[in-house]
């Protein structure tokens, strides 16, 4: 089973100091979340002011710094906030060289167009499905067979505690009635971070944990870093150490 982590999302410095934003806290993050036993990473990349940017040379050296640092893949985010103009992003994608793979999500205007420019740029695609709306989405849109994996990821914004594990229930159902063969990683954010992971391992799935999605550990109190989250992970039973 492979763990990732995503080491920042959207957050900053005032969220928790130790968010990494520049390249030299990326690799430092990078090499202690792989000591801890992480194999793959899912970044926000950032420009010099510490802002979030799709920018191809920005998100090519944070991609190559962060396998230069131990790990075996890295990728990055599509997600519509950093740049509004789908037209833009587009172009901004088709030039990107280092990302592993890149995350779409499904609910968002233009997922399959940023889809199909990763494609042609030769950049795998996480798909993220956040609901079974987002599910058949992928179903029917006619890439589901060249996605480098789902990502199953209902968020708080989309279920509550009790009703993480239903909702990706009724995803994996309708993934599997479609013979959907990309592997899957399951995550969640907030209060559903260590329920989503905890169901994943039950299931064998790939999973993430980081600071984009978490703050705390299990057990609620405050986690030092990313690497302290993914030996929270690791005890339970995600990433190389629950493989069979």
């Amino acid at each position: 089973m492979v763990l990732q982590v995503a080491v920042n999302g959207d957050r900053s410095k005032a969220d928790h100091p130790a968010v990494p934003v520049t390249e030299d806290e990326l690799v430092r993050d990078v090499r202690d979340c792989v000591a801890a036993g992480a194999q793959e990473f899912h970044i926000h990349v950032r420009d010099a002011g510490g802002n979030p940017t799709l920018e191809p040379g920005a998100v090519d050296r944070a991609t190559r710094a962060a396998r230069a640092a131990g790990a075996r893949a890295a990728g990055v985010t599509t997600v519509a906030d950093i740049e509004p103009n789908l037209r833009r992003r587009l172009a901004l994608i088709g030039r990107w060289t280092q990302p592993a793979y890149s995350s779409v999500n499904l609910c968002e205007e233009g997922a399959v167009e940023v889809m199909r420019a990763l494609l042609a740029a030769g950049i795998g695609i996480e798909a993220g499905v956040w609901t079974p709306q987002d599910a058949q989405a992928l179903v029917t849109c006619g890439l589901a067979d060249q996605v480098t994996r789902v990502l199953v990821e209902p968020g708080e914004a989309q279920s509550g505690k009790s009703d993480a594990v239903p909702m990706v229930d009724a995803i994996h159902e309708i993934l599997d009635r479609a013979d959907i063969k990309a592997p899957r990683l399951q995550h969640g954010d907030g209060e559903l971070t260590w329920i989503l992971i905890e169901d994943a391992v039950r299931r064998g799935l790939d999973t993430r944990v980081g600071l984009e999605d978490t703050l705390y550990l299990p057990d609620g109190s405050r986690a030092r870093d990313n690497g302290d989250l993914v030996t929270a992970a690791c005890d339970l039973g995600a990433g190389a150490a629950g493989s069979p």
